[in-house]
């Protein structure tokens, strides 16, 4: 039947559905906008990334190798690497000791000596006035130029801004104004004006006030930056030490894991780490612990009979300019001890003899074998027979006896001046048996560390190469 459109239905006929109407919101004709859409997730970072991609990788055995190949490299190219690093601090510290700062701390003592024995040479040929001779004019002229050449090689050696470097220019400026004065002491010693005696008196003045003080600031910084040398040479690799242990303990429980998973002993390419990583550790512990004792050798029977050496030396040269200059001065210059007068060069005498006894005392002390030892029991005797003879010449002085002392002093025979030349001699030669001891326990120290920054860092990256090997193999059971 057709259904004319505007009637209705006849009963019991189902009524078609008409779509949804629009609904009307307020005025106009529009319709409600869908919901938006929810916001997108946060962007992660990579980290986060890598951390989840790292904890499901864990979760297969094939991941767990992954992670544990990777952590094994690790440990020991940072156990080669920081052996590498510490090891070569030491290394050139152990070198700077042998080739840098203990030379220039014998250049530093040399220095003052040589300004020493200078002013001593000095006093010596003023003494003699016009019968000067041409050893001793040779000596002085011989100390002033090693002074200047020792300073311009300190010069060299020392940074431009130190404390060092102001000390050498001050001792450069004042050395020739020395040098003037005691050229002036000469020319009117020979003439013979009293005043030349006055200008040695101050050419000395200079030497003991400020050339010799400066030297000794000198002798003093070059020491301590020894000594600095020493503490970053001697200190053990602890944190080295400490990463060797934990990555071969790492590659032990890898090992291990592999065994209880597989049932097989060896892995080849785990074996080798840990053969690498093994000697690393033990060229590490026996090279370094060599080098150690090698350099306390050096500093304990080299460094400290030098330095004690040089100091008895200095005190033997200081006495000898003082003594001479006692009679320079002939009762000029005084000092007051107490309620008593001295004569001031003589006082400075004997304190200095007493700095030479103390000296040769504690040099014998030092001594470790008979090389070293006889030198300076002779370098005693020498002072002891000095003592007797100045006392002697002290007494022909005072009496009124001028010349009969100054013969006694600075005469061919049986004077002051040969015991002097033979204390000087013998420590000459105790000191160059300690320097040959320090060069040889010093040297040996330097070459116990040679090779070994380089040789673990080979060595690293080889036990790396092998775990990461072996961790491989593993991974080849499961493709």
């Amino acid at each position: 039947m057709t259904h004319t459109p505007g009637t209705t239905a006849p009963p019991g006929t189902a009524t078609p559905s008409l779509p949804p109407q629009p609904t009307r919101t307020g005025a106009g004709t529009g319709t409600t906008p869908p919901p938006p859409p929810p916001p997108p997730p946060p962007r992660r970072t990579a980290f986060a990334e890598g951390a989840t991609r790292l904890r499901e990788a864990a979760t297969t055995e094939p991941g767990r190798l992954r992670v544990i190949g990777a952590l094994l490299a690790a440990l020991v190219v940072a156990f080669g690497a920081l052996t590498a690093w510490q090891m070569t601090d030491r290394a050139a510290a152990a070198d700077d000791v042998l080739t840098s700062s203990q030379p220039l701390s014998s250049d530093a003592a040399d220095i003052y000596r040589s300004l020493a024995d200078a002013n001593t040479a000095a006093s010596s040929g003023f003494l003699a006035g016009g019968q000067e001779t041409a050893a001793s004019r040779d000596r002085y002229e011989k100390d002033i130029r090693t002074a200047a050449a020792k300073l311009v090689n300190a010069a060299a050696n020392s940074a431009p801004d130190s404390p060092s470097a102001a000390t050498i220019t001050e001792l450069n400026r004042l050395l020739p104004e020395y040098k003037g004065l005691v050229e002036r002491a000469r020319t009117y010693n020979r003439q013979g004006f009293p005043v030349g005696g006055a200008y040695l008196r101050y050419a000395n003045e200079k030497m003991q006030k400020e050339m010799l003080p400066a030297a000794e600031d000198l002798y003093t910084k070059e020491n301590q930056r020894l000594r600095s040398d020493y503490a970053d040479a001697t200190p053990y690799p602890w944190p080295a030490l400490a990463l060797g242990v934990l990555t071969l303990a790492a590659l032990g429980w890898a090992q291990r894991r592999t065994y209880l998973r597989t049932n097989r002993v060896f892995n080849h390419g785990l074996v080798a780490a840990t053969a690498a990583a093994t000697v690393v550790l033990l060229w590490l512990t026996v090279g370094h612990t060599l080098a150690r004792s090698n350099l306390d050798d050096s500093y304990d029977h080299g460094v400290r009979s030098l330095n004690v050496l040089h100091d008895a030396r200095i005190a033997s040269l200081k006495a000898r300019g003082n003594e001479n200059l006692t009679l320079v001065a002939r009762g000029a210059e005084t000092t007051k001890v107490g309620d008593e007068t001295f004569d001031a060069y003589d006082h400075d005498f004997d304190r200095d003899m007493d700095s030479l006894a103390e000296g040769l005392t504690r040099a014998a002390d030092l001594a470790d074998d008979d090389s070293g030892a006889r030198p300076v029991t002779s370098a005693v005797g020498n002072m002891t027979e000095w003592k007797k003879r100045h006392e002697a010449a002290r007494e022909e002085d005072e009496n009124g006896n001028y010349h009969q002392a100054l013969a006694m002093v600075i005469g061919p025979e049986g004077a002051t001046g040969e015991c002097f030349d033979n204390v000087d001699a013998n420590l000459a030669t105790a000191l160059a048996h300690e320097e040959r001891e320090f060069q040889q326990a010093a040297g040996d120290g330097r070459d116990a560390l040679a090779g070994l920054p380089l040789g673990a860092a080979v060595l690293a990256v080889l036990g790396a190469a092998g775990a990461v090997l072996g961790i491989g193999r593993r991974l080849s059971e499961y493709r």
